[in-house]
C-alpha cells in the first residue's frame, strides 16, 4: 500500500518516512513540494495521504480540496501545529479524516495511519465486489434489496405469530388477513409505488387489527350491534395496536404500527382515533382503509351474511372523498378483474395454515 508524506520540512518527512516504513506492506512515497505532490497524488491516488496543514504555495486544506474532486474516499491525514477548531471544522468540511497534532507521537501516528489504512483496505474489497455486478447503482441496489429481505425475514416469524394471535380473537379468517394485504398491494402497486414498499404494504397490513387483542370477548365477538359504549371500548384497537407495535424497530413492525394506528382514519376527517384527513393520513392507512372494508363487506360471518361485490364496488365509489382517499377506489377499481382473481384464490374454506404473507 502506498503512503504519500507530504511536507514542506525534510526533517518532519524523514521522520514519518521512518514511521511509516515499519508498518507491513507499505512503501511511502515523499514530497516537499505541495505541488508537485498534488500531481501525483491526483494520478496514482495513495492508499493513505499524509499531509502538513502549513506549507508554501499550496496549504494542506488546499491540496486535500484540489484531491477530493477526484478522488473523495481516500483517507487523509492532516498533520498541523495549529489546535484553532474553526480551522479543523474547515478541514473536516472538505473531507480530512482525521488529524496529528505536532509534535508528532510516534505511537498515535502508527495507530491513526494502521486505523486509516485497513480502512482502505475494506473500501478496496467493497470495489473489488462491485465489479463484479454491472455497474455501482447496480451493487448498491443488490445490498439494500438483500439487508431489506434480512430485516423481513427476521421480522416474518413475529409477524405472523402476532397476526394469528388476533385471529384466533376476532372471528375475522386467515383468508380475509391474505385478501385484504394482497388487496393492499394492489391498490399499492397501481399507484405507482416502488416494489420494495408494496412487498413491505403485503407484509405489515395482515397486523392491522392486532390491538383486537385486548378488547374483552363480549365486545369483540358480540353478534348484534355495538352500543356508544361498547363502540369506545372497540375503537380503542387502533391504539392498541399501535403501541404494540410501534415497540419493533424493524421497519417492517414501524410500517405495521403506522397501518394500525391509521387504517380507521376517513378521509373527510371524520375517522378514529386521531381524527385525520387527507393525505395527513399516512398512504398505506389510506390503502388498507380501502382493502380492508372491501374484503370485510364481501366476507360472509357468523354475523352477518357477504355483500355481493357490485354493491361493494359501489360503496367504495359513494365513500370517495368522505370515508376513502379517492386515489386507493381508483386504483383498486384500475385493477378490478385481478381484485376478483385474489378474492377467488383465497377463499375462507380453503385457507388452512398462513405461513408466509410473501406467497
Amino acid at each position: 500500500m502506498q503512503v504519500a508524506i507530504i511536507d514542506d520540512t525534510q526533517m518532519n518527512v524523514t521522520f514519518m518516512q521512518h514511521l511509516v516504513k515499519k508498518l507491513p506492506g507499505c512503501t511511502p512515497v515523499t514530497f516537499t513540494d505541495p505541488l508537485v505532490a498534488l500531481d501525483w497524488c491526483l494520478d496514482k491516488d495513495p492508499d493513505l495521504l499524509i499531509v502538513d496543514q502549513q506549507m508554501p504555495g499550496l496549504s494542506g486544506i488546499e491540496l486535500v480540496k484540489r484531491f477530493r474532486v477526484r478522488h473523495p474516499d481516500t483517507p487523509t491525514l492532516m498533520v498541523t501545529a495549529n489546535c484553532d477548531k474553526e480551522l479543523r471544522y474547515e478541514a473536516l468540511g472538505i473531507g480530512v479524516t482525521d488529524f496529528l497534532t505536532k509534535p508528532v507521537d510516534n505511537v498515535e501516528f502508527l495507530a491513526r495511519a494502521r486505523n486509516m489504512l485497513a480502512l482502505r483496505e475494506s473500501h478496496k474489497k467493497v470495489a473489488d465486489h462491485a465489479a463484479f455486478l454491472a455497474d455501482r447503482n447496480a451493487w448498491l441496489d443488490d445490498e439494500v434489496r438483500k439487508k431489506t429481505q434480512a430485516i423481513v425475514a427476521q421480522a416474518q416469524e413475529t409477524v405472523i405469530c402476532l397476526a394469528k394471535a388476533a385471529e384466533h380473537r376476532d372471528p375475522e379468517t386467515g383468508a380475509h388477513i391474505l385478501r385484504m394485504s394482497h388487496y393492499s398491494r394492489l391498490i399499492a402497486r397501481r399507484l405507482g409505488l416502488s416494489t420494495e414498499q408494496q412487498d413491505l404494504l403485503l407484509a405489515a397490513a395482515p397486523m392491522h387489527d392486532i390491538g383486537k387483542v385486548a378488547i374483552p370477548d363480549m365486545i369483540l365477538l358480540k353478534a348484534g350491534k355495538l352500543d356508544d359504549e361498547e363502540m369506545a371500548i372497540m375503537r380503542r384497537h387502533a391504539f392498541i395496536g399501535y403501541q404494540v407495535l410501534s415497540v419493533g424497530t424493524s421497519p417492517l413492525l414501524q410500517t405495521a404500527a403506522q397501518i394500525a394506528h391509521s387504517h380507521h382514519e376517513k378521509f373527510d376527517g371524520s375517522g378514529y382515533p386521531q381524527g385525520l384527513k387527507g393525505e395527513a393520513i399516512p398512504l398505506f392507512g389510506r390503502i388498507v382503509a380501502v382493502a380492508d372494508v372491501f374484503d370485510a363487506l364481501t366476507s360472509a360471518r357468523p354475523y352477518k351474511t357477504a355483500w355481493t361485490v357490485e354493491r361493494a364496488r359501489q360503496l367504495l365509489i359513494d365513500g370517495k372523498g368522505s370515508h376513502f382517499d379517492p386515489a386507493c377506489v381508483d386504483a383498486l377499481l384500475g385493477e378490478w378483474d385481478e381484485a376478483l382473481e385474489i378474492k377467488q384464490r383465497f377463499k375462507d374454506d380453503e385457507i388452512k395454515e398462513c405461513n408466509s404473507w410473501l406467497e
